[in-house]
């Protein structure tokens, strides 16, 4: 049962939204894919639906009239407040954040003020234009050079000296940008589901964790739980959770973190809040709920069951 309008009402049409037009167009379809898969053997009457233009997304509305609205949308327009206000102008329950928190966590410098103003340990950064970026060195390598607005690494630039800075075009930027100083060590991350943290992922790559690594099956190594100490383990599920509750975030949402080992619980900064973690085959959200004994079926369930308006 779910509540729309105060209301209780048995949930029979499950509209699960994903493709879009971002640059995560495709990891979108493989979870709207994997989260239809779920819900239809859970009994729920499933439609996999590829939103790519409004009146084909209003005619389908007309067709089906789903009960709610599974976002699987992930990227620009899916996943930063855009289709979220749609659905709220509807009347129509949702999956995960609301307008403002998912507008809020895909603005990372806005994001990265909010973090700060909570105590959270975030990098320093500068934001600016892509021609300051691409004309000079806004701080000393190494840094990070990553678009403000968008998810699963897309168009993040590593310049570990002056030379790497040099053979970057500036095609390869957006129009803003946030430069970020760049945290050497581990990468890790921690899922959040409603308000409890659900472990710590320690994410072994060859390089770093680019768009490649996170999707490309074999490119990483997930150590769930991360064998990392005690007291950073916890300092990474007190961060995510504070993220997520200071954003205004609902459902799910991962937290990723750098981890400097050299610095012990000191060397740990947060980057960024992800309020749609990717449902595909490698990703980490679901991986971390496995470890905690909730199967993938249970999770989609769950996070269908959180759906509401008013988010």
């Amino acid at each position: 049962m779910l509540t729309k309008a105060g209301k209780s009402y048995s949930v029979k049409n499950i509209l699960v939204v994903s493709g879009g037009f971002s640059d995560e167009r495709e990891v979108s379809l493989s979870s709207g894919k994997e989260c239809s898969k779920a819900l239809s053997l859970s009994g729920y009457n499933v439609l996999e639906f590829d939103f790519t233009t409004l009146n084909q997304f209003l005619n389908q509305m007309k067709d089906f009239r789903p009960d709610v609205v599974f976002n699987a949308l992930h990227g620009r327009f899916g996943e930063d407040g855009c289709v979220q206000g749609l659905f709220e102008w509807m009347g129509l329950p949702y999956t995960h954040s609301g307008v403002q928190a998912s507008a809020l966590a895909m603005d990372k410098y806005t994001a990265k003020k909010i973090f700060r103003s909570e105590n959270l340990p975030v990098a320093d950064g500068v934001f600016a234009s892509s021609a300051e970026a691409f004309s000079t060195h806004l701080m000393e390598p190494p840094y990070v050079i990553k678009p403000v607005n968008e998810g699963s690494s897309v168009g993040v630039h590593l310049v570990m000296n002056k030379l790497d800075r040099s053979r970057l075009s500036e095609k390869d930027f957006p129009d803003r940008v946030l430069v970020e100083k760049f945290i050497p060590g581990h990468e890790l991350t921690t899922t959040v589901m409603g308000s409890q943290p659900l472990g710590v992922t320690d994410i072994i790559t060859e390089k770093w964790y680019d768009y490649d690594a996170k999707y490309q099956l074999n490119a990483s190594k997930h150590v769930v739980p991360a064998d990392i100490p005690r007291e950073v383990y916890e300092a990474c599920e007190d961060f995510a959770v504070r993220a997520h509750l200071a954003l205004g975030c609902k459902g799910i949402s991962r937290a990723d973190f750098r981890w400097d080992n050299n610095l012990g619980v000191a060397g740990l900064y947060l980057l960024e809040i992800n309020t749609q973690p990717g449902m595909t085959p490698t990703s980490l959200s679901p991986e971390q709920a496995k470890a905690k004994g909730i199967s993938f079926d249970d999770f989609c369930n769950w996070i269908l069951e959180d759906a509401s308006c008013n988010r």
